[in-house]
């Protein structure tokens, strides 16, 4: 399929899935779209729609079994890591079923575990995230790029919750 690209390099399936106008972004799915097609800040139509929660279209992505779960965004985090911070627990649920990496490390040292903590309020939302993560074996002791390990981040930050969380599934 030709991609038909904007001045920003977006293909029409990025910004189907940007207005998450999911009957457009189905049809250029099944067209053949390229889910993969980077713009000038290295989105994605699958890391936009996992980072934006834009479940929908992540989920017709995902059944394609096109998506690169190795690809990385403008800061280097794989689709899971702002899925995680931007508070979307269906997507990550979504993510969680492939094969993709949970302890990805981005450009800031950061896993999608750290980010739940670091990028959020703590509360319910990140705390589903959180335990989505670490059921999913998501390492409760990976430092970020400082040293600092999640259990410091969150008692750090008050997230009592989270810290009980963390401890429960053996950080130190």
């Amino acid at each position: 399929m030709d991609e038909i690209r904007d001045k920003d390099e977006r293909t029409e399936l990025l910004l189907a899935t940007r207005t998450n106008d999911v009957t457009a972004a189905a049809a250029l799915i099944a067209a053949g779209a390229d889910v993969n097609a980077k713009d000038r800040i290295a989105d994605t139509p699958f890391l936009y729609a996992a980072a934006e929660g834009r479940l929908e279209i992540l989920r017709l992505i995902l059944a394609t079994g096109r998506a690169d779960l190795a690809d990385t965004n403008r800061y280097g985090g794989n689709a899971l890591i702002p899925a995680a911070h931007h508070g979307h627990p269906e997507a990550v649920r979504a993510l969680l079923k492939t094969p993709i990496a949970v302890d990805h490390v981005n450009r800031l040292g950061w896993t999608a575990l750290l980010e739940t903590i670091i990028l959020s309020d703590g509360g319910p939302t990140h705390q589903d995230i959180m335990a989505q993560l670490i059921a999913a074996g998501a390492d409760v002791n990976l430092k970020d790029g400082e040293g600092v390990s999640p259990l410091i981040h969150a008692r750090k930050r008050g997230y009592t919750e989270m810290a009980k969380m963390l401890q429960a599934a053996g950080a130190r």
